[in-house]
């Protein structure tokens, strides 16, 4: 007997055994058991959900020698000749075949025709949208007042094809994507059935490429069997797939992170040795900076335990605004990597773009440079930092006399004392030298107290989960280096917390909104342009400046 392929060996007999479509199949169920029967009904999504599969084993139901019921016994004639495709009363059309007119008027003239052998003469039309303006109306008038014996059940990927007069005669249902778990456990148990070895890794993998349709996972895990011999492993499924370890994809994010030049076109060589799909490459890491922001937002969000270690040091070390301008540069990139010359050298000039414009690599010391006779880059050592000297600014006195002022020197962090006040908590967290989620849990504590080498933190109810031992380790160790001396932080929580950092910070830059936007309505040439021409200040367009201006 000839192989047959597991989308088809496995497509599903009833709704007992379909995965995830439970909105549908819960309609439909209610409405066979409570035999309240529409006489045409519509299955939308996109390919591969179950749209036939569902309709097919709607069929069965309804002509079911057992009786109409949602759970056909399976045995008797109407079901078996259902399920090989051979039922007379069961007419299947592909409408992307059968597009004339007079095609649709041949189909529709058996219509007042009773069943041969079933309950119901049910036609099963497949793209429904790829018929002609004349096919559906000749199909309207049909469709719209059927004899009592007849079902119409439509299936399509673009319903906004269809015309509303059909679509107004029709129960729509639409199927949604299946979700990578369901798709992954799905073929965890097929594996298991089969009898054969898997990696859960390469499963998830192929189940993220299904893009939602359980078929082509199906047809990606057989193609999967045959390259493994009869194994899935994720090397085999990464080369099946044109994808990338996510281990190398950590490789080319440390690098960006350090600042390591040198680093970056390594690790990019050694991915390039895989002849990997560089748009897919993209994808992938465009997907694990997404991954990352989540967590910096809710650190148990991440469900994969293979990556969950490494997206939550990423999280810790990285700031969310490096974090946003990656995805976004990514997102760029990926746009415009068909007009690169090579995909290589525009997924190279991708990650270097985002290596050069992160902000916080301006203040690093090192800088990735050029070396001299030789190609590619190199990181050479950078002067040392020259702190600048207190300017004198200059005020003007009563008698328009200018007055010197000097600036008050930053304070020094070896004079902190064991009496550190709660108010002084901002200015502490200002020099710790905190990025990612530890610094979001500073800035979310209220200081309490510090005494006898315990800081005492009130953290705002709504930050709970930033209390985490890493997150607490890190702004030990900061505030340690900070004070001088060995600092343990014992953390409460409470709703009443007001006077955190982020507070403070967010009502300062309120302030400032409001006092520009003051300021720009009480000027006088704005207030005569505003009545000359009937013109309004629109808020949301003033923005002020640091150096107290406004734009």
């Amino acid at each position: 007997m000839s192989y047959q392929v597991l989308a088809r060996k496995l497509r599903p007999q009833n709704f007992d055994e379909m995965v995830g479509q439970e909105h549908v199949l819960r309609a439909l169920i209610n409405a066979l058991n409570g035999n309240r029967l529409h006489h045409a009904y519509l299955f939308t999504g996109t390919r591969g959900v179950g749209k036939t599969t569902v309709a097919r084993a709607f069929a069965k139901c309804l002509n079911c020698e057992e009786g109409i019921s949602a759970q056909p016994c399976g045995v008797c004639s109407a079901c078996v000749d259902i399920g090989l495709g051979r039922f007379t009363d069961l007419i299947e059309v592909d409408a992307a075949s059968r597009t004339k007119v007079d095609e649709t008027r041949e189909l529709l003239e058996n219509v007042m025709y009773t069943p041969s052998s079933g309950r119901f003469k049910i036609y099963l039309i497949d793209e429904v949208h790829m018929f002609s303006k004349h096919s559906f109306n000749a199909l309207l008038k049909t469709l719209e007042e059927p004899p009592p014996h007849v079902k119409f059940l439509l299936a399509t990927t673009d319903p906004k094809k269809l015309p509303v007069t059909i679509l107004s005669r029709c129960l729509q249902f639409n199927l949604k994507r299946i979700s990578v778990t369901v798709i992954c456990d799905y073929l965890n148990n097929v594996l298991n059935r089969e009898g054969l070895s898997f990696e859960t890794s390469a499963l998830r993998q192929i189940a993220r490429a299904a893009d939602g349709s359980m078929r082509d996972a199906l047809s990606l895990l057989d193609q999967a069997i045959a390259l493994g011999q009869g194994k899935v492993i994720q090397s085999d499924v990464e080369l099946m797939l044109g994808s990338v370890s996510k281990i190398r994809l950590f490789e080319l994010l440390q690098a960006i992170m350090s600042n390591d030049a040198a680093g970056l076109l390594q690790a990019l060589e050694k991915l390039i040795e895989l002849a990997p799909d560089y748009e897919n490459v993209l994808a992938e890491f465009i997907s694990l900076l997404h991954k990352i922001a989540r967590c910096q937002l809710l650190p148990g969000s991440i469900d994969d335990d293979d990556e969950q270690k490494e997206v939550l040091h990423f999280a810790e070390e990285l700031s969310s605004q490096d974090v946003q301008l990656f995805y976004q540069i990514g997102l760029h990139g990926r746009r415009d990597l068909p007009l690169s010359p090579d995909p290589r050298e525009g997924l190279e000039m991708t990650l270097l773009r985002m290596m050069a414009f992160r902000p916080a690599a301006l203040t690093k010391e090192s800088r990735p440079s050029l070396p001299s006779g030789q190609g590619g880059f190199s990181q050479q050592p950078a002067a040392p930092a020259v702190t600048p000297k207190p300017v004198a600014k200059q005020i003007s006195s009563p008698d328009n006399q200018p007055t010197e002022v000097k600036q008050k020197p930053a304070p020094n962090h070896s004079t902190a004392t064991e009496d550190a006040a709660p108010d002084d908590w901002k200015g502490i967290v200002d020099n710790l030298g905190l990025t990612g989620l530890p610094l979001a849990l500073a800035l979310n504590c209220e200081m309490q107290s510090k005494q006898e080498g315990v800081l005492t933190l009130i953290l705002s109810a709504n930050q709970s989960q930033l209390n985490k031992p890493s997150f607490i380790q890190r702004l030990e160790q900061a505030c340690c280096q900070f004070f001088g001396e060995k600092i343990r932080i014992k953390i409460e929580t409470s709703s009443g917390v007001s006077e955190t950092p982020a507070n403070i910070q967010k009502r300062h830059v309120e302030a400032r909104q409001l006092d520009a936007e003051n300021t720009i309505l009480a000027d006088p040439f704005i207030q005569e342009v505003c009545d000359k021409f009937d013109a309004k200040v629109v808020k949301n367009s003033i923005q002020p400046v640091d150096d107290g201006s406004v734009e």
